[in-house]
């Protein structure tokens, strides 16, 4: 069964952002209209601002996957009980906590956006920043029960859920923007579709999975672990919230709403790229966590590495040399002539992280590992360059400038953890770029006939032009079967669709 959910969780994952990517495609460009670039800016730096708040949940989503599977491994029901009953008490306080402290951003809104936002602008922020606290703290309590399904694998339910939210939110958002309630009727439109997910899934917990819970003991000699181990965790996601969100709070305060949309978009079609990355190694979690707990250099970590990777590049690479040729026509025809800058936003974060994306699953085997605590150091330390850098590049060149500042963190990242997953976590990185360069002969042809056919063919319309991807993707993958793959990759690429054998 616990395979049957891996398999079908990943396709269900892929199928999920295909849907996401329909409906993005319909959707945004409506949205946009609707709203206009500076309403668009105005609820993308109101939601930058308030996802510093997320930093509350400390990292306890991690410790809870990490304990959980622990006392399941020991079968131990009462230990189980109490985990949930803590988690479910400390996400209720921090969720309390983060719309207190949400309210409190919303009335000193000032401080920060006087010189670039009207009277009118300023005062929807505050409403829109309350309203976006009120819907991080319902995210905060469904943490437990996301962690809890997530630790059951039972990614064919998260994946369902998810899929009916991406179709949902369309029919839910836009009557009110039709109604003329701007970006605050989004954000509350919003905040109701995510409150009956996260009941959604307590309700599958409680009923389908027997999810129980003991409130009567507190057990503090486990907080005190918890807290040992999410601190480092903890460091991650600011890392993560900065290097994310950091970059549409300078361009807010240095240049205005309307720059922040520009950038807003291009970072939204980089985050497309790292859901399709990260959609394939999400459902592994459990068994990493599950082969270090027997043998921490166990042989197949390095093998898992290798597959989830060699896998992640063919799809990370497909999508990076579509958009490098055919990017910037889709934005023009989706997003309008205005978001054009969004495309050397999204190109320049796409290439940066792209080679962090194919190893991505390595960030859970360190966590299994317990051996996070020196990258989150050297990660944090980057990252306070990055703002150093951005807030003068961000002043010359706008949101390009700051994306510039971002993206050469990223890539400083990505050769330390070369090293450091090489020295200190044990996988094999050299046999790892040997089996990522084997797959690169077959990304020659593909990229030849792009430059081909944006020299040949890009006076067409956007619409005609955008439709040769359709022959590029074939190319893509008939050069990629051919030169590219192995024997098992084949298999797959044949429809027989094991993904990953003896998993």
């Amino acid at each position: 069964m616990k395979i049957n959910q891996i398999k079908a969780g990943a396709a269900l994952s892929y199928v999920s952002m295909g849907l996401g990517y329909i409906v993005s495609v319909v959707y945004t460009p409506v949205m946009l209209r609707l709203l206009g670039q500076s309403e668009y800016g105005l609820y993308n730096l109101a939601a930058s601002v308030i996802a510093y708040l997320g930093l509350l949940s400390f990292g306890f989503g991690s410790a809870y996957m990490r304990f959980y599977s622990i006392y399941k491994v020991k079968e131990d029901r009462e230990k189980i009980a109490v985990l949930n009953g803590m988690f479910i008490m400390i996400f209720s306080v921090i969720g309390i906590i983060a719309v207190i402290a949400g309210t409190i951003l919303a009335f000193n809104t000032g401080a920060l956006f006087k010189a670039t936002l009207s009277d009118t602008e300023m005062s929807r922020a505050k409403t829109l920043m309350i309203i976006l606290a009120v819907n991080l703290a319902v995210s905060f309590l469904g943490i437990v029960f996301n962690s809890h399904i997530t630790a059951n694998e039972k990614f064919v339910f998260q994946n369902i859920l998810q899929m009916l939210r991406t179709a949902t939110q369309p029919f839910v958002v836009l009557p009110a923007l039709l109604m003329g309630f701007g970006s605050v009727g989004m954000a509350i439109a919003v905040t109701v579709l995510n409150i009956a997910i996260e009941l959604a899934n307590a309700a599958y917990c409680v009923f389908r999975l027997k999810m129980r819970f003991d409130f009567r003991r507190f057990d503090f000699k486990l907080m005190k672990e918890m807290i040992v181990f999410s601190s480092y965790i903890l460091i991650y996601m600011i890392i993560d919230q900065v290097n994310w969100n950091v970059d549409k709070l300078i361009v807010g305060i240095v240049r205005g709403t309307g720059e922040v949309a520009v950038y807003s978009l291009g970072a939204q079609l980089n985050t497309y790229l790292i859901n399709i990355s990260t959609a394939m190694a999400v459902v592994f979690t459990p068994r990493i966590h599950r082969i270090v707990a027997r043998d921490p250099k166990d042989r197949e970590l390095t093998d898992l590495f290798i597959k989830v990777g060699r896998a992640q590049f063919i799809i990370v690479s497909v999508v990076l040399i579509g958009f490098l040729f055919f990017g910037k026509a889709f934005i023009s025809l989706w997003a309008g002539e205005n978001y054009l800058i969004s495309y050397y936003i999204a190109l320049i974060l796409m290439l940066a992280t792209s080679w962090t994306l194919i190893q991505n699953i390595g960030v859970e085997i360190r966590k299994a590992q317990n051996k996070h605590k020196t990258p989150a150091k050297f990660m944090l330390f980057v990252t306070l360059i990055n703002i150093v850098v951005s807030i003068p590049l961000a002043k010359a060149y706008g949101a390009v400038g700051s994306t510039i500042g971002t993206a050469a963190a990223m890539l400083i990242n990505w050769v330390f953890l070369f090293v450091y997953y090489k020295k200190v976590v044990g996988l094999d990185m050299v046999l790892f770029f040997k089996e990522i360069a084997s797959l690169s002969k077959g990304i020659i042809v593909p990229v030849i006939a792009a430059a081909f056919i944006k020299i040949r063919f890009s006076h067409l319309g956007s619409m005609a032009y955008l439709s040769l991807l359709i022959p590029f993707t074939a190319i893509y993958f008939i050069t990629m079967y051919l030169w590219g793959m192995n024997d098992y990759e084949k298999r797959l690429f044949r429809f027989k669709f094991k993904i990953f054998d003896n998993t």
